[in-house]
């Protein structure tokens, strides 16, 4: 799933290519990707990109004051073109769920890989009109230390880990990067956020800033294409149990959930115990 450092970049990427442009039509392929209808997609026809930013995992495309507010979900995307196909997108077939055509045969296919669809459109005359925006915490890049303290302190009975991947909490980390800031931090995944010392919630504040920072200069002007592979090539231990730590060179292991996985260095983050793989694991002891 495109996390903050991908969106961020995405959004950059998007900025330079669409504003002064103007939208000359929307076609959309898949009907339940659209979640508005007030104003309608046909609004945007003849109106121009007046700038493309980001909030938590959202892309919000501002046309003229109609915002395209987009949660690219899972397995979404967005597909720069510089010439668009002629051809009608067909509905419910094929990846491509929403087409914006520009003025110049230009334009950007939004698609969608797999068969649960969960990417979500909006055409919203304010992005906070989106409920998934509207429910965001702080922006992590923003969040200082008081505010960071004032959240785990809320939070106290929370694990890192889902405190980490709440966007109402702290906005644009997912499962990759939370796996990444812990490692970095050098703290449990399973430990709860009341119990953190001062040096423990030092090395989180530490940790988010640096972690995510490094990832959006990474991948500043990189093209939207390369992204994915970007992000995947530069984790630590995310997405890589049974490799070696590159802290440390113990080797990563993994927790399974029913629809997710977290990935982490038991020499690094845990004293050496390994963590029983089952949902609501604990230390084994």
């Amino acid at each position: 799933m495109p996390e903050l450092p991908e969106v961020e970049a995405l959004s950059g990427f998007l900025r330079e290519r669409l504003v002064g442009r103007v939208v000359a039509r929307v076609d959309v392929a898949g009907i339940a990707t659209l979640k508005t209808y007030d104003p309608p997609v046909t609004s945007l026809g003849g109106l121009s990109v007046t700038d493309v930013r980001r909030h938590g995992k959202f892309l919000d495309i501002d046309v003229d004051g109609l915002h395209v507010v987009v949660h690219l979900a899972h397995a979404g995307w967005v597909r720069w073109k510089e010439k668009l196909p002629t051809t009608p997108l067909k509905p419910g077939r094929g990846p491509i769920v929403l087409r914006v055509h520009l003025d110049d045969e230009s334009g950007l296919d939004f698609t969608e890989a797999g068969t649960t669809k969960k990417l979500a459109v909006y055409v919203v005359r304010d992005a906070s009109e989106v409920p998934g925006v509207a429910r965001l915490g702080p922006d992590p890049l923003t969040l200082d230390r008081a505010a960071l303290d004032a959240l785990l302190d809320e939070h106290a009975r929370t694990q890192l880990k889902g405190m980490l991947r709440s966007q109402s909490v702290i906005a644009g980390i997912g499962n990759a990067y939370s796996d990444e800031i812990l490692h970095v931090a050098r703290l449990s995944p399973f430990a709860l956020a009341g119990r953190l010392d001062d040096d423990g919630r030092a090395r989180l504040f530490d940790a988010i800033g640096s972690t995510l920072r490094d990832a959006v200069e990474r991948s500043a002007g990189l093209p939207a294409s390369e992204l994915k592979d970007d992000k995947r090539a530069a984790m630590r231990v995310h997405g890589r149990a049974g490799q070696e730590c590159p802290e440390c060179g113990d080797v990563v292991r993994e927790v399974s959930f029913a629809d997710s996985s977290l990935q982490y260095c038991a020499t690094c983050q845990t004293g050496g115990k390994p963590l029983a793989d089952r949902r609501l694991s604990r230390l084994l002891k």
